[in-house]
């Protein structure tokens, strides 16, 4: 009995052991289609046919606001709508606003880079694009400067990190520049 014993023992211990090699989820990309938003909002733009147009479930939540979920993919753009009525301390509020939610982001950050550009419409917009371990990699604002003003937000609802989540992050990133891209204000924006 000892000599079995110690004949299984000593062939457990001769296995070599093999770590798993880490791997990432494998992602299914949406294609890149598109549809119209509802005329109900004033604001227009395309998003995915692939994505859910949501109304927004916080509880700071205000009329306009919406969350585009992209199911397949655990991602969600959350859009909140102000308008200024050429109201330019507003407008300066609204800005500054925006930029203390992104700056929220520096304590996990690797980098947060910025670019002002203006859309086809000619409206300005602010991209900020984050690096590292954070919650949002991605925000925009977008405003006319007398009249309306929009920001925006990517989040990924999911524990996986985000060098795992780089191709969706780069495939959101594009979805929502085609956001940006499409966005016009609607004339009839009161009530």
């Amino acid at each position: 009995m000892l000599l079995l014993s110690t004949g299984l023992f000593l062939f457990s211990c001769e296995r070599d052991y093999l770590p798993k090699s880490l791997g990432y989820n494998r992602i299914a990309l949406p294609a890149q289609e598109y549809v119209n938003l509802p005329d109900t909002l004033p604001y227009f733009f395309q998003y995915s046919k692939h994505a859910q147009l949501l109304k927004d479930t916080s509880w700071i939540r205000e009329r306009y606001w919406v969350e585009i979920y992209y199911p397949t993919l655990k991602a969600n753009i959350h859009v909140t709508y102000k308008e200024i009525n050429n109201d330019e301390k507003l407008l300066r509020e609204y800005l500054n606003d925006a930029y203390v939610l992104t700056a929220k982001h520096q304590l996990k950050a690797n980098a947060i880079d910025e670019v002002i550009i203006k859309t086809p419409k000619g409206y300005t917009a602010v991209i900020a694009e984050l690096q590292g371990e954070v919650p949002s990699q991605f925000q925009f604002t977008i405003t006319d400067s007398s009249k309306n003003f929009m920001r925006g937000a990517l989040y990924f609802n999911t524990q996986i990190n985000n060098d795992s989540l780089q191709p969706s992050i780069e495939f959101m990133k594009k979805e929502i520049m085609h956001l940006i891209n499409t966005m016009e204000w609607r004339e009839n924006t009161s009530n």
